[in-house]
């Protein structure tokens, strides 16, 4: 079984930066050494704000996509463990599209 961690970045202009690896620490180092091309090379330096247990890479494949569907807002009262503030959101949300 192939195991991965999500995880979510703070940016240097304050957005946010959500993904997936198989290599939490070489990933990190990946992004702060700028190896690669993308959202965060310009965006440096970059701090970890929240990263997940090793998981099935499936279901972290999964969790990365949900998370980057979420507001900031939402995303940070994740980070936060603040539960009525995510379940706040989420209703918000429902409610808007209904």
């Amino acid at each position: 079984m192939k195991t991965g961690s999500v995880y979510i970045l703070l940016c240097s202009d304050e957005s946010l930066y959500t993904g997936v690896t198989s290599d939490l620490d070489q990933r990190l180092y990946q992004h702060h050494e700028g190896l690669f091309p993308g959202y965060t090379h310009s965006r440096r330096p970059l701090t970890l704000l929240w990263s997940s247990e090793v998981m099935d890479i499936q279901d972290a494949i999964i969790l990365e996509k949900q998370l980057k569907g979420w507001s900031r807002a939402k995303k940070l009262a994740f980070i936060r463990g603040d539960i009525p503030t995510l379940i706040n959101l989420s209703v918000a949300y429902r409610d808007k599209r209904n």
